[in-house]
This record gives C-alpha cells, structure tokens and sequence, in this order.
C-alpha cells in the first residue's frame, strides 16, 4: 500500500482534515517522493491521485530501482514494534533511506517465527525479544524467498482504543529530544492496516527528520483523527465512504 505522508500547511481559514486539506498533503507526499509522477498529477483531483497509486501498484514488481522492506511478526507488542520500526529507519544511510523513500516506503508484513528463520535469512533488525524481525528495505529479489515462504500478517480485529503509551526512539539525542505525539485512528481499522499506516508515518518521519533518536512518542488511539497543526500524516482511501480520503494516523507537536 502507498504512503502518503508528508508535512501538512493549512492556510487560514480552512477547516481541519478537509477533503482539501488532505488531497493536499497526499499530493505533496508524491511529489516529495517521486517528483516524476507528480507532474503528472491534477493536485485537485483526488482521482489523479488515485489512477497514479494503481499504476505503482501495476508496475512495482516490474520496476528495477523498487525496495521494499519485510516485517516477520511471531508475537506483536505495539509499542515495541514502533520503537524497532523508528530505529530501524534510523540506521539507514542516506542512499537507503532515499531509496526506500521513492519506493514510498513500501514494507510488507509476514506471518512467522523470527527464531525459526534466522539460520536461512539474514535479518537487519530483531526486537530485543526475538518475536519481530526486519529484513530490508533492500531490491525484492533479495527478500523474494522469504516472502514465498510465509503468509501475509493477518489481524482482522479492530485496534482496540486503549490509553495512551509512551515510547522512546532509541538512540543518544544530539540536543534536547523531541517530544511528539502520534495519533491512530481505530474506528474500522483492523490491526494489520494500522500497523501499515503507522509503519508508513514513523519511517517517513524518521527519513524527513521529523523524529530523531531519543524522542519521546506518546501513542494516542482515537476513533478517527481530528485537529489541525499536524507535522505529518498517512492518509488514504475514507473505509467509510471509499469515494473520500481520510486521515489514519497523524504526527503532532506534544501540548
């Protein structure tokens, strides 16, 4: 699934989270990514936006310069999983990173046990407890056996809105840490789809120095996304109305 994230301006007077307000910041996302494709776009018309995610999606596994990066998870602890997910963006190069990026951060999640596969593959990153690794982002034939052999990571269930938590991006700080919040929208959104949108805010926001090593997160789980001052969200297809866009997880300034 495509990534749309990218810092969001709102000009005066415009109501929060319109339809506007996020075809704007799903254009600019492209267009940071692949300035190729954006000038191709009609930034009015979401169903530019919409004929140009599907070609990506038709041509992906034709396309040389596409990396992708893979997720194993035996056993998912949320808050964990996006402590390991922002400091595996943060240990990128810039080249990966830039890679990765115009692949709009494209990752796929797998069904399995990291400590079963770990003498067949070489992982990039395993969670301190051995229950989620990472392989990648590298070119798909590197991770292409991996992903014939495990099943998609399946989780229909509703991400449950539970208090908030606090996470901190590993890493020594270079100055003083950031303190953000990330705001995730649960209503109608199964585990494995936030785990996407989630996935695509966070490494984006790493690569875009948005969050940095030893920023405090505070994970916030709410119906559906509401307010303004947004530094960065993932928007896609409305699950409500596939006709509109909606806003399924968004990075604040902590107040």
């Amino acid at each position: 699934m495509t990534s749309l994230v990218n810092p969001v301006a709102r000009p005066a007077g415009r109501p929060s989270l319109s339809q506007d307000a996020l075809l704007d910041a799903a254009v600019a996302r492209v267009r940071a990514a692949r300035p190729d494709l954006a000038a191709r776009l009609d930034p009015a018309d979401a169903r530019a936006l919409h004929a140009v995610r599907a070609g990506l999606a038709a041509t992906a596994d034709a396309d040389p310069a596409e990396v992708l990066a893979v997720v194993v998870i035996g056993r998912l602890d949320l808050a964990a999983w996006v402590r390991d997910t922002c400091g595996l963006a943060l240990a990128l190069d810039a080249a990966a990173g830039a890679a990765w990026r115009r692949s709009f951060t494209r990752t796929v999640f797998l069904a399995g046990s990291p400590p079963n596969l770990r003498e067949r593959f070489a992982f990039d990153r395993v969670a301190e407890d051995a229950t989620v690794a990472w392989a990648g982002p590298a070119p798909r034939a590197a991770t292409a056996t991996l992903r014939r052999l495990l099943k998609s990571f399946e989780a229909p269930h509703e991400l449950p809105a539970g208090p908030a938590v606090t996470v901190t991006v590993p890493g020594r700080p270079p100055g003083r840490p950031a303190r953000r919040v990330v705001r995730v929208a649960t209503a109608r959104v199964p585990v494995a789809e936030a785990l996407v949108h989630v996935n695509h805010l966070l490494t984006e926001a790493v690569l875009d120095g948005l969050v940095g090593p030893g920023d405090r997160l505070a994970l916030r789980f709410v119906p559906r996304l509401t307010g303004d001052r947004f530094l960065a969200l993932r928007v896609d297809t409305d699950v409500h109305r596939p006709d509109r866009l909606q806003a399924y997880a968004g990075l604040t300034e902590e107040v």
